[in-house]
């Protein structure tokens, strides 16, 4: 159901976006579609939210309204910026589409913007009109063409008990950086431990026994390194695919920059400034360690390239690994089922559909103990550890809707090598 606040938002969405479509008709008729566009995109946010199911988000239809209605006064300042139809189409598509993550949906954005463009300049339609229709257009034949969902609301102010998969650990602040763990242990009370020494991500990897996966087969330097990380020292070697780079880049500086979180190396040169790993941890009243934070930095400036909170379960006799990664008041998690390699290898992956295996976007409300969680299918990963001609490597594969983006390679060595002859 439609609350005041939101029914008010859409209100203002709308209200702007009848001004910004009628611009050029004079201040009577700006003031006019300026009521209309209120009263319209607040009906069509009461109509949305009397048909939302629980655990759903609002109707495909209301979105795309609203997304048309957002374009509008972008499209009326980039007219009074300088910039023609062609351009503010060509943009507004391209925008829409990169929002769409698919490969497809980023491609397609420009072109359906552009030809969006070229048409109605040739009607002499203001900047407000193409925007708002490249935007509706590029949406609407993007979900024409493309029908699996992208992002599905899976809970809704659900407890965290029933989520197990989720890893409910939020920031509190916009900087999440290096020293979150700290910030953490500070908020929950805990013993704080920084660096803490022959520790690993799991505990143990027993306690991910279950069927298709028997600890017992795995190497001993593998099962040495989930379980005292922190004896090793780590190189990546970055692969991009060369079609993400520039969104990437984008992303890397409007968000992961600022965010102190996933800033991944773009490039063999600053892979060569090697990589700092250490575990952070949080101990109880009775010893036992409750919090893994496996930071990994720059070896040169300590500046963040990942943190994520390791944690294990167990669902129906089989185990799993959740990171989860905190953002400003949410998380995103990453659950991982193992397997065993024919090698000796471990595998962990989120490539199954089991129910619990995935990725997970979480609003976390630590007061009230509920998540309300996007489930987000398109995303997949997959961590290989194996040891190839008695040295320990990793290769960690990231894929969207099935396309390649990127994968880590990891040269994994001991810090402290036993002397030869030992």
């Amino acid at each position: 159901m439609a609350t005041p606040s939101s029914l008010g938002f859409a209100a203002a969405i709308g209200g702007l976006a009848g001004a910004a479509l009628s611009a050029r008709r004079g201040a009577r008729s700006v003031a006019l579609s300026a009521l209309a566009g209120a009263a319209g995109l607040a009906a069509s946010e009461a109509v949305a939210r009397a048909r939302q199911q629980p655990d759903e988000i609002p109707g495909l239809w209301h979105r795309i309204v609203v997304s048309g209605a957002l374009a509008a006064p972008l499209g009326w300042a980039a007219e009074r910026a300088g910039a023609g139809p062609g351009a503010i189409g060509t943009a507004a598509g391209a925008a829409v589409g990169a929002l769409g993550v698919r490969p497809q949906k980023v491609l397609m954005g420009p072109v359906v913007g552009a030809g969006v463009g070229l048409v109605l300049r040739r009607a002499g339609s203001p900047g407000a009109v193409v925007a708002t229709t490249a935007v509706v257009a590029q949406r609407c034949l993007a979900n024409l063409l493309f029908r699996d969902a992208q992002v599905t609301l899976l809970a809704e102010r659900a407890r965290t008990t029933d989520l197990p998969f989720v890893v409910a650990r939020r920031s509190r602040s916009r900087y999440i950086g290096t020293g979150y763990v700290r910030e953490l242990a500070e908020e929950l009370g805990g013993t704080y431990t920084a660096d803490r020494r022959d520790t690993g991500i799991v505990a143990s990897l027993d306690t991910l026994a279950g069927p298709g996966f028997d600890p017992a087969v795995v190497h001993p330097l593998v099962r040495e390194f989930y379980e005292h990380t922190t004896e090793f020292a780590l190189d990546i070697v970055p692969r991009w695919r060369a079609w993400v780079r520039p969104g990437y880049l984008l992303y890397r500086s409007a968000v992961a920059q600022p965010l102190g979180q996933a800033i991944m190396p773009m490039n063999q040169r600053e892979a060569q400034r090697g990589v700092r790993s250490r575990i952070d941890t949080i101990s109880g009243v009775d010893g036992a360690v409750s919090v893994r934070g496996w930071i990994r930095s720059f070896a040169d400036d300590d500046r963040p390239i990942m943190l994520g909170i390791y944690t294990t379960y167990v669902h129906d006799g089989r185990g799993y690994v959740s990171v989860g990664f905190p953002l400003p008041e949410g998380s995103f998690t990453a659950t991982l089922r193992p397997r065993a390699r024919r090698d000796g290898g471990l595998t962990l992956s989120s490539r199954v559909e089991d129910g619990q295996a995935g990725h997970y976007l979480s609003y976390v409300d630590t007061e009230a103990d509920e998540l309300t969680t996007l489930a987000v299918p398109g995303f997949e990963e997959q961590l290989d550890v194996f040891v190839e001609d008695g040295a320990l490597r990793a290769e960690h594969a990231f894929r969207v809707f099935g396309f390649p983006f990127l994968t880590l390679d990891y040269r994994i060595t001991r810090k402290n090598p036993a002397p030869s002859g030992h």
